[in-house]
């Protein structure tokens, strides 16, 4: 397991509040890759003992927001979500899912970014493809 960037997890827990709540881990941060983690944990499963779905998509989309930031063109203020497809394809019952976003397209309004998510074993857990809107400082995404 590669060790947790506590530097990096500390700054995403304070710009994005529902990173610390949902217990989010950043191993890697840059603008080529955002690589994060959450720990599997009972409180964070539905039935039988599996992770949560909504638990893994709010992992994909803090780290593709955050990848879709890192990647604006200048002069912009932010980001925000505009659409976002998940495929799930396998159950996390223990260890960890570990969410790896990259960009795909970084435009003047959007930013693409794919984000693979796999469970402890490295075995693929869901699929996601996020549009983020570039905003621009006095305008409403």
């Amino acid at each position: 397991m590669t060790a947790v960037d506590q530097q990096q997890t500390e700054a995403i827990r304070q710009l994005v509040p529902f990173a610390a709540a949902l217990g989010v881990e950043v191993v890697t941060s840059s603008p080529d890759e955002v690589r994060a983690r959450v720990e599997w944990r009972p409180e964070r499963c539905t039935t039988a003992g599996v992770l949560h779905g909504g638990v893994i998509m709010s992992l994909a989309d803090t780290t593709g927001a955050t990848c879709a930031f890192q990647n604006l063109p200048e002069g912009a203020a932010g980001t925000t979500t505009i659409e976002s497809k998940t495929n799930f394809l396998r159950a996390v019952r223990d260890g960890y899912a570990e969410a790896v976003s990259r960009p795909l397209h970084a435009g003047r309004t959007v930013v693409v970014i794919e984000t693979d998510v796999t469970d402890a074993d490295g075995r693929p857990v869901a699929k996601i493809l996020q549009t983020q809107a570039v905003l621009r400082a006095g305008r409403e995404a």
